[in-house]
């Protein structure tokens, strides 16, 4: 809803930015703290599901930062965890992100096409294998993984980058990958996806539900995930709107609107559902038929 955009919780974002058009560093996916700076990545999130998208301005700049940094040419913070080697995970991170707002980014693509070449290779078993998986990533980066995110495939941020870049093939075993996982998908869920919460009107049925919307754009995805749609409308009320509850306010996905009363909590779940529901979407249809699979071009 237009009017999400121009909200108070969108000023609020909007007022802690700096002259550069970013936030905080970049880097954090948790649940911003009250009172606290938002992170850039936090701050993009919470537009992302505000409205927000690449034809607004505020997202246009971040996005070009986010570029510069990907393509080397300037950092965009000078935060680093010695744990990774932090100039990789930054480059999935941010070309993740790009690929959200901007699906045909040239920049983020190219990340995308090199990681999908891993993924290719790790499941030509026909099912996920470890040894290929670090065989693929050895060849690839001339080491072995050494950090959680270079091995498994099990983050958002992998999810989010190679949307329409895998062989029908492997996105149909890399999708199956993800909803079959004990642990979910890192950052964004920590149970199975194939296993919808058993308390819809919960904080985790919106985090689910943030896990699904990232695996809802692959092409293959209607099918995949049919049981999330009749899990949807088991729970739609007989008003034909949805009620993720008052506990799923966490300033994150919840609220949209400026007030969390139960009319508007109820106008926010039933607006973020129907905006899933709305999907297959036409903007990976229209990619997948331009562009097709390109990943030996890599």
């Amino acid at each position: 809803m237009q009017f999400y955009k121009t909200g108070k919780w969108a000023k609020q974002i909007l007022a802690q930015r700096r002259e550069d058009g970013l936030w905080g560093n970049f880097h954090a996916l948790s649940c911003p703290v009250p009172g606290k700076s938002y992170t850039t990545e936090q701050a993009i999130r919470r537009l992302y599901y505000l409205g927000y998208t690449v034809d607004d301005e505020v997202i246009q700049t971040a996005l070009r930062r986010m570029e510069q940094c990907v393509k080397g040419e300037l950092p965009i913070d000078d935060y680093s965890e010695k744990k990774h080697d932090w100039p990789f995970f930054e480059k999935l991170m941010l070309s993740a992100w790009l690929r959200i707002f901007e699906l045909q980014n040239e920049t983020a693509l190219e990340v995308a096409y090199q990681w999908a070449q891993v993924v290719e290779k790790a499941f030509s078993s026909g099912s996920y294998s470890r040894a290929d998986d670090i065989s693929a990533f050895t060849q690839w980066k001339g080491r072995k993984p050494k950090s959680r995110f270079e091995t498994g495939f099990g983050m958002f941020y992998h999810a989010a980058l190679l949307v329409g870049v895998l062989s029908p093939e492997t996105e149909d075993l890399f999708l199956d990958y993800y909803l079959s996982k004990p642990d979910g998908m890192y950052y964004i869920y920590d149970k199975p996806l194939n296993q919808p919460p058993e308390i819809f009107s919960s904080h985790d049925s919106s985090h689910y539900l943030a896990a699904i919307e990232v695996l809802s754009r692959y092409g293959q995805a209607e099918g995949k995930l049919n049981f999330v749609r009749a899990w949807l409308y088991a729970n739609q009320e007989g008003n034909g709107q949805w009620d993720f509850g008052e506990k799923a306010k966490d300033n994150v996905y919840f609220p949209l609107s400026d007030r969390w009363s139960k009319e508007t909590r109820i106008a926010d779940s039933t607006y973020r559902i129907n905006k899933l529901l709305s999907y297959p979407c036409k903007e990976i249809s229209d990619y997948q038929t331009k562009y097709g699979n390109r990943c030996n071009q890599i």
